[in-house]
């Protein structure tokens, strides 16, 4: 097929000869005597001609009248006489009481039509209908008030009904519309001729119709009301306080308002309790929400009962879309008014509605209310509304196009444990194109819920947990202060604190969000009958607060948990002794003498080597860690509980709707999921892994032992830990066979123990270390660092070689006396910590005569590894995984950057702890491998 062009061409391109045709879309020319029909579409007889023959309008054939039945037909198929003159459109027209007769009673068709007059008296009281071709009953208020078809004066006409000027009626009306949006106000067509007369009907009769036309009149006003106004809503209010004490007119009049009294609407939405349940897991009937409408035409008929499912409260079939105005014309081209119910199943089975309020955005009441922002107290609630109004707007000719049309551009259903709340935003839209003119409209069901009492006992248990985090901040910066030595409050201390604080305060949100996260999950999702809601978007802003208020400060903490690690005192304690003596030349002088057999350094190369692989050892392996969360959540589907519905299911159907993810589940579910795992692995490795595997801090403490190195730290200026490796063999440089031999002797308990004491085991202890040890210890610590490091092997001056290697004997020389308890003065005792010592991790004794061995089981010197960190490194982990996922709503993503982090931080601590270990110890960084 090829390629075609045609032009476009619409109806109202043709002119008065042609016509639209639908068969080739374009113009058409039509015949001889013939133009245009209204509709456009097909080609009808000029006046004085009759139709010979028609095909629907497409082929007609014309015949002119003669000169004595110049007249047509109204059907336009016969020639007629017309004694009282003819239309523009060429038939016979009669008075305005008078109707015309064209047939006879049998059908047959006269020669000359005749004007038969109604008749007006009493008692058949008849007038033309609207067509003219038949007498029927005059309109009843015309008989009532004037007793008979004529509303002559001093009578009332208006709207087409009579009433008495001596009958009190309501005050003139205002027949204007205020659009605000657009800053307009217009005089309605449609309420110039309706809006008094209904009033007036309403107020005398108690016309059911009147009324309910003068109420949506005011709903079209926006429910506009003031005490000195006679708009549409100011006659209803009029009529409805004329009528308070006559009960069965007041009955008569559409509900409204639900009432002007401040703070009703909390009591409405919150205080009256449904008087029914429903449950997330049942039957439809208990699962679904059934909303039904009773619908009014703007005149204020009755129209029917409808169901909301299928979008009937939608102007289009998605959530939130762009629709044109001329589309909206032609699906709305006449206002429908809604009264919204929601039906529910009394005790008995029997079918009840319960009326749902509507909070109208546009409102426009007096000062007192403003439906604006989240206080009640504020709101005026109403019930009826419509979705487009394209009447009011109308101002001269109500068959014209409209100026103004007013259309819901937001309907938001609110679903509640309380009855539900439907709120509705409209928008002005200034008639100009509909073909190129649109309104961008939504339609959404938020199921929600008041927060304010949860969020007040969040508050409270930050401002408790807060609390408790000072003082325990101020309990750990006591510790400090004893463990460096100090008395003095400086700006350190208060820095320190701060930091201190960052820290427990951040464990203090990060226990807020998780219980609150893994609140939600557990009873919003496994609830079976609805009493808790998850919070909206908008109420999830304090949450989002929170766990960025965690992660900052656990940021915080962890850095400076860095820093400090990096920064750590350390000193590799060999007890090796010469064995036998070596012929050593002397430089010079040409002559050897006899001088005691170096020292292996080897031993201590290996102790470095494995101290630097434990330094980031965790108890967790964090790679698994991060696959195992990542599979649980998008392969098994733990992701599914964060969608906000109430299914407790791990799987969902394609072809299901899909609900908008909740941050806070999002949360919960992932946090969850990082302790739960986190737990099982601790449980497994402490457990099983490290009692028949391998427990590498077990294994470096027996490897001191083995190689007879002891450890000696400082994390503080008087506060560290000691590994006590000496061998209780005395000896370790040996060979294989004397190695396992001794290994052997200490498996058949055939040598002492390895204790520090003597008969015992304890070979790890935390150490506070009077100021005299550690002033000793920094005079020779200065030379030892005066270079900044060990001296290269290859290139460095021999001077500084021998310098940092008498600095190194002495001090493994003095710290193996100050062990052996040579130093009398700078001696040390042992002892065990107290429980609440234990508790608090703080010492209460300071040491200033003799330093303090503590007795430690539970290898403590791990603290200052990663090892002994796994709560920080793991809450750290958590936040930053929640972080980036609450910011990119990725699983995947927030997996990949967190095991990205801890890579780089494992990097860095690696780096820069080895560093300071080659620093420190005198090891050559080269052999740290």
């Amino acid at each position: 097929a090829r390629g075609r062009s045609v032009p476009l061409e619409r109806p109202r391109d043709c002119g008065t000869r042609s016509r639209f045709q639908s068969a080739r879309l374009g113009c058409g020319p039509c015949g001889n005597h013939q133009r245009q029909s209204a509709a456009g579409s097909s080609c009808v007889c000029e006046p004085g001609y009759k139709m010979v023959s028609s095909n629907g309008g497409f082929s007609v054939t014309c015949e002119k009248c003669p000169e004595n039945k110049s007249g047509v037909t109204q059907d336009g198929w016969n020639c007629i006489a017309c004694p009282k003159g003819l239309t523009l459109e060429g038939k016979c027209k009669c008075p305005d009481s008078e109707i015309l007769v064209e047939r006879s009673a049998d059908g047959i068709l006269l020669d000359k039509a005749l004007c038969r007059h109604c008749n007006g008296s009493e008692p058949w009281f008849s007038a033309p209908d609207a067509s003219g071709t038949r007498c029927v009953s005059c309109e009843k208020t015309f008989i009532h008030v004037s007793k008979s078809c004529d509303c002559s004066s001093p009578n009332i006409l208006t709207g087409g009904l009579c009433f008495s000027a001596h009958e009190s009626l309501p005050p003139k009306g205002v027949a204007t519309v205020r659009f605000s949006q657009l800053g307009i106000t217009l005089t309605s067509a449609w309420f110039l001729k309706n809006l008094q007369s209904s009033a007036s009907a309403c107020l005398l009769y108690s016309n059911i119709t009147a009324c309910q036309a003068l109420g949506n009149m005011c709903v079209m006003s926006m429910n506009s009301l003031s005490s000195s106004s006679t708009d549409a809503c100011g006659l209803f209010q009029y009529i409805f306080i004329k009528n308070i004490v006559i009960l069965f007119r007041r009955q008569n009049l559409p509900w409204l308002y639900y009432g002007d009294q401040p703070g009703l609407a909390s009591q409405v939405l919150e205080k009256n309790h449904f008087p029914t349940t429903f449950s997330f897991k049942g039957r439809d009937t208990d699962v679904k929400l059934q909303f039904m409408a009773a619908s009014f035409d703007a005149e204020g008929n009755f129209l029917k009962w409808q169901s909301l499912e299928g979008g009937i409260l939608q102007v289009c079939l998605i959530l939130v879309c762009k629709i044109s105005v001329s589309k909206i014309l032609l699906d709305f081209p006449n206002p429908i008014f809604y009264d919204l119910f929601l039906q529910y199943n009394g005790d008995n089975g029997q079918e009840l509605l319960w009326a749902v309020p509507v909070l109208n955005l546009n409102l426009q009441y007096n000062e007192k209310f403003v439906n604006q922002g989240s206080n009640m107290n504020n709101w005026l609630l109403t019930r009826r509304f419509f979705l487009v109004d394209a009447l009011s707007g109308k101002e001269t000719d109500l068959g014209k196009p409209p100026r103004v049309i007013r259309i819901a551009s937001k309907i938001t259903i609110r679903g509640t444990i309380y009855p539900p709340l439907i709120t509705i935003a409209y928008t002005d839209v200034l008639f100009q194109n509909p073909e190129t003119q649109s309104v961008m409209v939504s339609f959404s069901v938020n199921y929600e819920m008041n927060q304010s009492e949860a969020q007040i006992q969040t508050d409270i248990a930050l401002g408790v947990l807060g609390g408790l985090a000072v003082l325990w901040s101020l309990l750990k910066t006591a510790g400090w202060k004893r463990r460096t030595g100090s008395s003095i409050i400086d700006l350190q201390t208060v820095f320190k604190f701060l930091l201190f604080y960052a820290g427990d305060l951040a464990n203090v949100f990060f226990i807020i969000t998780v219980g609150t996260g893994i609140y939600w999950l557990v009873f919003f999702k496994a609830q079976q009958y609805v009493s808790v809601l998850l919070p909206l978007p908008s109420q999830e802003e304090d949450f989002v607060t929170y766990v960025a208020c965690a992660f900052s400060l656990k940021a915080l903490q962890f850095l400076q948990l860095l820093v400090s690690q990096l920064t750590i005192d350390i000193f590799f304690i060999d007890w090796e002794r010469p064995k036998g003596k070596v012929l050593k030349a002397v430089e010079g002088e040409g002559v050897t003498k006899s001088a005691a057999a170096p020292v292996s350094i080897w031993r201590t190369y290996f102790i470095a080597n494995e101290w630097n692989e434990i330094q980031t050892v965790r108890k967790i392996n964090p790679l698994f860690q991060v696959l195992a969360v990542l599979f649980f959540l998008e392969v098994v589907g733990f992701s599914n509980l964060a969608l906000m519905d109430a299914s407790s299911s791990l799987t969902r159907s394609s072809e299901s709707y899909v609900a908008p993810w909740s941050r806070i589940l999002r949360f919960g579910v992932s946090a969850a999921l990082w302790i739960a795992i986190a737990i099982l692995q601790v449980i497994f490795f402490s457990v099983f892994y490290e009692r028949f595997v391998e427990d590498k801090i077990s294994q470096f403490v027996d490897l001191c032992c083995v190689s007879n190195i002891s450890v000696f730290l400082l994390s503080h200026n008087c506060f560290g830990y000691y590994i006590h490796g000496r061998s209780v063999h005395g000896h370790a440089d040996t060979n294989m066979e004397e190695m396992n031999m001794n290994l052997k002797r200490e498996a058949e308990n055939l040598c002492s123990q390895r204790g520090l004491l003597p008969n015992t085991d304890g070979q790890t202890f935390q150490i506070s270390i009077s100021r005299k040890m550690r002033l000793h210890y920094d005079w020779i610590h200065e030379t030892l660092t005066k270079k900044h490091g060990p001296a290269r092997l290859l290139d460095s001056s021999a001077n500084t070689f021998e310098q940092s290697t008498r600095a190194y004997n002495s001090m493994n020389k003095f710290l193996s006396s100050f062990i052996d308890h040579v130093h009398k003065e700078i001696d040390y005792i042992v002892k065990d910590k107290l429980m609440l010592e234990r508790i608090l991790g703080m010492e209460f004794m300071e040491p200033i005569e003799k330093s303090i061995f503590y007795n430690d089981e539970g290898h403590s010197f791990s603290d200052i590894l990663y090892y002994g960190n796994e709560t920080t490194l793991l809450i750290f982990d958590i936040l930053f995984f929640s972080i980036v996922d609450l910011a990119s709503q990725s699983f995947v993503l927030a997996a990949i950057l967190t095991y990205l982090q801890q890579e780089i931080f494992r990097f860095i601590r690696n780096t820069f702890g080895q560093k300071n270990l080659a620093s420190k110890t005198l090891v050559d960084e080269r052999f740290l491998i």
